[in-house]
């Protein structure tokens, strides 16, 4: 229970120590596993796998199992209770949802899963805040500067802010400055690794990530 009386689940330990989560929004759920591998290596601790890629659910028991140890596997675009009850019993970690819902929000907290709802105006992330959410995804982060944590903290002082969308290696490092108790990355950091590209390359991105995120503990 939070000093505003709000039960409030914590985000996991891999990924509040990392404060790096990347997105992997693949053509196909068969793809992610070697650019997870090229994560792992990097030094990537929390990766949102998103139900945007088909069989992402079917393949999370199997993929938890061999890489849970390691990284902490989220569960994105979660939009209805069905999803939500789905992601908890294949394993998801984590989950998080574009959209501000309450009811979600109470959905994962019984379930005992932490979640990050999205949204972009105060109304909208306090909403998800107080209702019990872990942290809320400001989405999509581009529209507004960094110093967006610090407007919010004015009325809200202890909301926890996630950037997420176009969030590049300097705005990872700008967002975290302000305030940000995590930045989520996907485009910049992945590249063209879904598609075929470099893996080598990838590593060394996401090598880059990682450093940045940690030099702003």
């Amino acid at each position: 229970m939070t000093s505003d009386a709000v039960a409030r689940l914590a985000l996991p330990d891999l990924t509040t120590s990392t404060r790096l989560v990347v997105v992997v929004r693949a053509p196909a759920a068969d793809d992610y596993d070697g650019v997870l591998e090229t994560l792992r290596e990097a030094g990537v601790r929390s990766v949102e796998l998103t139900l945007t890629t088909p069989g992402t659910i079917e393949r999370l028991a199997d993929l938890v199992a061999r890489y849970g140890d390691e990284i902490d596997l989220g569960v994105g675009t979660v939009v209805t209770a069905d999803q939500l009850a789905r992601a908890v019993d294949a394993g998801a970690r984590y989950l998080v949802t574009p959209v501000t819902s309450a009811a979600l929000v109470a959905q994962a907290t019984a379930a005992g899963v932490p979640i990050i709802p999205g949204g972009l105006t105060p109304t909208e992330l306090f909403s998800s805040w107080s209702a019990g959410a872990s942290a809320v995804k400001v989405f999509p982060a581009g529209q507004v500067s960094p110093d967006y944590v610090k407007d919010l903290r004015g009325p809200f002082p202890g909301i926890d802010v996630v950037p997420s969308g176009g969030v590049d290696l300097a705005g990872a490092e700008t967002w975290l400055r302000a305030g940000a108790v995590a930045v989520s990355v996907g485009g910049p950091l992945l590249g063209d690794a879904l598609r075929g590209g470099d893996r080598a390359a990838l590593r060394a991105r996401a090598e880059a990530f990682v450093r940045v995120c940690a030099s702003e503990h």
